[in-house]
């Protein structure tokens, strides 16, 4: 973070300085909405919860080395006090990211957004990037009101790159996100169906995503919006933005593209990336072809940072996964593989995870472990259907559907009469690991997923856990 006097951080934040807090006392970062996550020269910005109130924590996140606690009620601690609640404490947080983002003149700031894929596509932008300079990025999935703004303010005057995952529950959140650190370049994934039923369309998703590029500057001040031209409602967004448009994809019109693209036999995705005339082969290490979307808007992104072809080619191939349970692949001593896709779930992911699965499991046994998708609103049953059928058609050899609320999946399997796989229902995580302890030979393969209320990640870690006890 950049330092700055507690007296400066209260004229930004609109707050008191409070208790034995001193105008001139200094913070250096970070800034932390957990106490255990203190260090010396600290921000300890004190939120309620639903189990447990920050505000009890201040005496101990100051003896930590705290500088300050920024806070919504009066506390022994030295602090600033803002008036109001929490909401208030997350707009004075915000405003503190906003000061210090206009303090990182030589950072160029990135925002990705979209359905699906937003984490993995961040994670891989930040580790080609990395190549080029120093750079900050959201560790997991820090894309809200709270998270964007605690991933900034770890941004100092050495910064190069701010790589930011944006999310939306509704109209008007990515526009606020990018007015606390406004990007110069601006990627759109997807538009799928992923919160419709909050949103309730995928025309309002579209519309919700698309704020992302009408925050850019325009062309002329250096602006990109990098758009997945195989996505109609992103390739529209074009119209919503005076930044420069360098679109990626499989099209042929594509200005980054794929050609040859091939999954090797562990789902790995091989092709060969083209732009601005020169080519290169690429070899990632994540799993699915959906990666290759993921990595084109990288690649786009890299070329506007300066990369040669060649180099982000390089770059790409010797990227890694970061986050957890997302295409997180184990192989077990007994030869099962078992792949934890189980952060998060929508319809467009969950097809994603069933066709890797298909790949991977060619001359092996292939179990999906299916949970629901949350936020479909009305389409929920018939997008559980759907995505049962598909996981019949696709011939997997047993299905295990988790909680009740997946049972359309189910329905789904059972409607195709050509399916001669076992179909298994069960009505939590628990209950699933057991199944597939009686059921697993050595070799076989294993999906999970499911919305992260769904909790499934244990079963991929339970697992795991009971092989390694062995």
């Amino acid at each position: 973070m950049i330092a700055l006097t507690l007296d400066r951080i209260a004229e930004i934040t609109q707050s008191r300085i409070c208790g034995s807090a001193q105008p001139t006392d200094i913070v250096t970062g970070p800034v932390v909405i957990d106490s255990r996550q203190v260090g010396p020269g600290s921000l300890f910005v004190a939120l309620g919860g639903e189990r447990v109130d920050g505000h009890d924590f201040a005496d101990a996140a100051v003896a930590a080395g705290a500088a300050a606690v920024l806070a919504s009620r009066p506390v022994a601690a030295p602090h600033l006090l803002v008036d109001g609640g929490d909401a208030e404490v997350v707009d004075a947080l915000g405003r503190l990211a906003r000061a210090v983002a206009e303090r990182l003149p030589d950072a160029d700031i990135v925002g990705v957004t979209g359905s699906s894929g937003k984490t993995t596509t961040k994670d891989l932008l930040a580790q080609v990037l990395r190549r080029l300079g120093p750079t900050i990025a959201p560790a997991g999935s820090l894309n809200n009101e709270i998270g964007h703004p605690l991933t900034v303010l770890r941004a100092d005057e050495t910064t190069r790159f701010v790589v930011l995952e944006v999310a939306a529950r509704g109209i008007g959140h990515i526009a606020h996100l990018c007015s606390i650190a406004p990007p110069r370049i601006g990627v759109v994934l997807n538009v799928g169906s992923a919160h419709v039923g909050e949103f309730g369309s995928r025309a309002a998703i579209a519309q919700a995503k698309g704020e992302l590029v009408e925050a850019l500057p325009s062309a002329e001040q250096g602006g990109v919006a990098v758009l997945n031209v195989d996505d109609d409602a992103v390739i529209g967004m074009r119209a919503r933005t005076d930044a420069r448009v360098v679109t990626y994809g499989l099209a042929e019109q594509a200005d980054v593209r794929a050609r040859d693209v091939e999954l090797d036999a562990s789902g790995r995705p091989r092709f060969v990336l083209e732009l601005g005339g020169d080519s290169a082969p690429v070899n990632l290490a994540l799993v699915g072809v959906h990666q290759v979307h993921n990595a084109l808007a990288v690649a786009a992104v890299a070329a506007e940072m300066g990369m040669a072809v060649a180099d982000i080619a390089a770059a790409l191939s010797e990227s890694g996964p970061v986050s957890r349970w997302r295409m997180e692949v184990t192989d077990r001593p007994d030869g099962v593989t078992v792949v934890n896709d189980a952060y998060n779930a929508n319809p467009e992911s969950m097809g994603a995870a069933l066709r890797t699965l298909d790949v991977l499991a060619r001359g092996r046994r292939s179990f999906a472990v299916l949970g629901h998708m949350a936020e479909l609103g009305p389409a929920h049953e018939a997008e559980h259907e759907r995505i049962g059928r598909l996981a019949a058609e696709l011939g997997v050899d047993t299905l295990v559907v988790v909680g009740e609320h997946a049972a359309p999946i189910a329905e789904g399997a059972r409607a195709v009469s050509t399916w001669a796989g076992e179909l298994v229902e069960v009505p939590g995580a628990l209950e699933a690991a057991a199944a597939l302890r009686e059921r697993l030979r050595p070799k076989d393969v294993v999906i999970v997923k499911g919305s992260r209320v769904a909790g499934l990640e244990r079963v991929a870690e339970e697992l795991i856990a009971v092989e390694d006890a062995k």
